[in-house]
């Protein structure tokens, strides 16, 4: 089995009805990895995975459920991260909110605390073959998984916030975490990539939470 077929097996349903081409944001720009992503929301109009951990944007989605055009929206939280996240199509996110995204040809990574693009792989295929080999790192489920078993199910349209920032020292544990609107996490960690960007070792910086 390959190993896109593999992680639609063990994911959930689809969180949009089935994706039309008028849903779909301009993926020509991508070339190959475009078309591929296209045929993936044809086949499974978006979906979680791992408890939730992984979260798959649909074209489209009812209710509460942020599609793949509103996601990508200047205005809703991108603008807080200046020219860090620009050329990028965020498709994906972690139990953290960090971003996976096609940038110049490749599958990358996309830190949401630090806004730095770490390229993850080749294609699509390559991408859930990462991901299912190192589930536990590029999902962040042990964690979801152990916060989930005391706090209940994690919202539709939430991902975990560190109360301490990871990249200022925060830990990796559930004390540590909580559930925040996605949009909310991600505008609040704009802000703080924006700030830390070329700051010198040891200079202060202001976490806040921006609703």
């Amino acid at each position: 089995m390959k190993s896109l077929e593999k992680l639609l097996s063990t994911s959930g349903a689809p969180l949009g009805p089935g994706a039309r081409l008028l849903d779909l944001p301009d993926l020509d720009g991508f070339g190959p990895l475009g078309r591929e992503l296209r045929a993936l929301l044809f086949r499974r109009n978006g979906f979680y995975a791992f408890e939730s951990a992984l979260h798959v944007f649909p074209s489209a989605a009812p209710g509460k459920e942020m599609n793949l055009n509103g996601w990508n929206s200047f205005d809703l939280w991108r603008f807080e991260y200046g020219d860090l996240a620009e050329g990028t199509l965020f498709f994906a996110e972690d139990a953290f909110g960090n971003q996976f995204s096609l940038y110049d040809q490749h599958v990358y990574f996309f830190d949401a605390e630090t806004g730095q693009l770490t390229e993850f792989s080749n294609d699509l295929e390559a991408w859930a073959d990462h991901v299912l080999r190192e589930y536990r790192v590029t999902t962040g489920y042990p964690l979801l998984h152990e916060w989930q078993e005391k706090n209940g199910a994690l919202a539709s349209g939430a991902r975990l916030m560190p109360k301490i920032p990871f990249v200022l020292g925060g830990g990796y544990s559930v004390e540590n975490l909580y559930s925040l609107a996605a949009v909310s996490a991600m505008k609040s960690r704009g802000n703080l990539a924006r700030q830390l960007k070329d700051l010198p070792d040891g200079a202060k910086v202001r976490f806040q939470v921006i609703e």
